[in-house]
């Protein structure tokens, strides 16, 4: 399926810009997302982005917002990403305010979303980060779950700052279509625009996606993502998320406060 040709438009969320892509969005929030770039504008927006030569996908959410504001580097490389897209509800929430009705669009399901074109059109594929155990048993799932997948180069990200550089060469050399990185964020983000440059293909920070693809994490179940509360399915898993958290009213209470 071909790319969309509808270029996204910047929106500032707290003076973070998010991407608002056009054409018809997915269906209804958890009832499972379009896996077409006809009917996925984000998927398109992300496929056009590769055709154009490719570039850094970052997902923002309530809690990555806050954390730009307060630290200028993170907000530097938001601002310099090739395409950044609504992840999480809160932001939804803010660009309805601004008159955009817009799908949320979880990062997890994108960058599914991708592994399956390449796998269909034959994409280099490249993942970084998580645990050696996790990586393990995502590359061992991957190979099953996409068969013909070109999985190229993948490392977890419990390597010795010394060995990066190395790292970095050996991936930059395959130019791949694709790379995934769960490095955590911020350092994700900081880390793939460090490669700008000299990276090729799609680079997109993907958090926790790897734990929940080899299973070692559960996503919310549906029913939580369409009420728009995964954090606090979260919360329950990670309590000692708390402190992250207290991103989400802090976030609420400037959006409200927000002119223009």
């Amino acid at each position: 399926m071909a790319a969309m040709e509808t270029a996204p438009r910047r929106v500032p969320v707290l003076k973070i810009g998010v991407d608002v892509c056009g054409g018809p969005g997915p269906g209804p929030l958890g009832a499972g997302p379009a896996r077409d770039s006809a009917s996925n504008p984000v998927l398109g927006a992300a496929l056009t982005l590769h055709e154009r030569g490719g570039g850094q996908i970052v997902t923002l959410n309530a809690e990555m917002t806050m954390a730009a504001k307060a630290n200028p580097e993170l907000g530097a490389v938001m601002a310099a990403a090739d395409l950044v897209i609504p992840d999480g509800a809160g932001v939804v929430w803010a660009l309805q305010r601004k008159g955009f009705r817009v799908q949320r669009a979880p990062g997890i399901e994108l960058a599914r979303m991708l592994l399956e074109h390449a796998r269909e059109h034959g994409w280099r594929v490249a993942l970084v980060g998580a645990s050696p155990e996790v990586m393990a048993t995502l590359v061992e799932r991957l190979r099953r779950e996409l068969p013909g997948l070109d999985l190229a180069f993948h490392r977890h990200g419990y390597q010795q700052p010394q060995d990066w550089p190395a790292i970095e060469q050996e991936l930059l050399a395959l130019r791949p279509d694709l790379v995934l990185a769960a490095l955590g964020v911020p350092r994700q983000e900081t880390w793939i625009h460090g490669l700008a440059g000299r990276r090729t293909g799609l680079w997109m920070g993907v958090g926790g996606s790897f734990d929940v693809w080899a299973g070692t994490k559960q996503r919310a179940p549906r029913w939580m993502r369409a009420l728009r509360i995964e954090w606090l399915y979260r919360l329950v898993q990670e309590p000692s998320r708390w402190r992250r958290m207290l991103a989400l009213p802090e976030f609420a209470l400037a959006v409200l406060k927000e002119r223009g």
